[in-house]
């Protein structure tokens, strides 16, 4: 397989549909400037670079490799108007799959981006220079808007991320907006937002990783109180008796026989509420907070973006995904002043016994949380998570005996 730069590359083969979803052909594969599955902008730039067509990414088809990054890869695409040349052959058939986010089928992109036109109208910030489709996956589609105004994006996500743009817009109103990107229009489960300036903090230091921990801090805090509110507007519900009667289960059902597994099972019933003895609330939780979901500029405020994973919960879910990874002594100092904070808020609370708890507990929750994607989403997009339950169990039965 081909490495460039240290990293896997991919080749792209397209299948090409008209509007209306008929087969017309494909096209001979190019290479992609990324090696992730679901980035589009550089495939849409090397289609057009080669061949002059401008393409909209629906879908993936089938992937050479059984997990991403790089490889083979050949996705369902969609062309404004019939290639004026001779198109690869294809013998497919392309039945329709009840699980299948509108912006995955022919025609769903566009009318989007016809919606969002419209409500960018409202905004004053009309017209429309250039739309740049970012990524589409199963878990989400990305639209690069810019404007005459500046630059503004969709994103639109499957109805198990639904609650995404009613969190957005509860954070605003509860004091939190300068924490969450903008959130200009929303409309079922796709959404209008404004731009937050900056870079994403991929590869933070200790530093950048205490300030994102600490924006959200804040935002725990603020959420204590409304649970209620929260569960109302469709978060997720992760408290632990919750947690009790659905963990359980992804073990059971991914057939994983381990003795360490079977353990932390059978004791999580107990290991929970010692976890609730340590006096933290529940709280809403951002579930994927790593760096990269998080912007600023240099010395800014933090903006924390990619809420689909949000969810009522405790709050060393959130700390044990921004540790991840992390080397130990940066991962003592973030954890240290995580308790400090959670201290200073709740005295008499014990951070640090719960984070050590919640350490498998963690890992069981992100187990779940996959297998629930491979529930529902279609077949084909399987490639993207199948590999990634097994992993979190593992990780359970590895963090379960420490």
């Amino acid at each position: 397989m081909p490495i460039r730069c240290g990293v896997v590359s991919r080749t792209v083969t397209l299948v090409l549909v008209d509007a209306a979803g008929e087969l017309l052909g494909a096209l001979p594969s190019v290479e992609a400037r990324e090696p992730w599955w679901q980035s589009t902008a550089d495939v849409a730039a090397a289609v057009q670079d080669r061949f002059g067509l401008d393409v909209t990414v629906l879908r993936l088809l089938r992937a050479e490799r059984s997990a991403p990054p790089g490889g083979a890869v050949t996705y369902l695409a969609q062309v404004g108007e019939r290639p004026q040349f001779e198109l690869v052959p294809v013998s497919l058939r392309l039945p329709d799959h009840p699980a299948r986010p509108p912006y995955a089928r022919p025609g769903g992109p566009q009318s989007t981006l016809r919606w969002a036109t419209a409500a960018l109208r409202t905004q004053g910030l009309w017209p429309v220079v250039q739309a740049v489709q970012e990524r589409t996956w199963n878990l989400s589609s990305l639209w690069r808007l810019e404007t005459s105004a500046g630059v503004a994006w969709i994103k639109e996500v499957p109805e198990f991320f639904g609650h995404e743009p009613a969190i957005l817009r509860w954070l605003t109103e509860n004091g939190q907006g300068a924490r969450v990107p903008p959130l200009l229009a929303a409309e079922g489960q796709r959404m209008l937002l404004g731009h937050v300036a900056g870079a994403d903090l991929y590869g933070a230091d200790v530093l950048v990783r205490d300030a994102i921990g600490a924006a959200m801090h804040e935002i725990h805090l603020a959420a204590a109180d409304a649970v209620p509110q929260l569960l109302h507007i469709g978060l997720p519900d992760r408290r632990p008796a919750v947690l009790v009667e659905t963990l359980p289960a992804v073990v059971a059902t991914a057939g994983a026989v381990d003795p360490r597994l079977e353990a932390l099972v059978a004791g999580l019933e107990d290991r929970l509420r010692r976890v609730e003895e340590c006096g933290l609330p529940a709280t809403l939780v951002h579930g994927d907070l790593h760096p990269g979901n998080a912007r600023a500029l240099a010395g800014g405020p933090i903006v924390l973006i990619d809420w689909g994973d949000s969810a009522v919960g405790h709050p060393a879910l959130d700390m044990l995904r921004l540790i991840d990874g992390v080397a130990e002594p940066d991962a003592r100092y973030l954890v240290e002043a995580w308790a400090r904070r959670w201290r200073g808020s709740v005295p008499g609370c014990e951070p640090t016994l719960a984070l050590e708890l919640m350490k498998p507990v963690a890992a069981l929750i992100a187990a779940a949380a996959y297998a629930g994607f491979l529930a529902r989403i279609e077949p084909a997009e399987h490639p993207y998570h199948r590999s990634d339950v097994p992993a979190c169990l593992a990780r359970a039965a590895e963090l379960a005996c420490v």
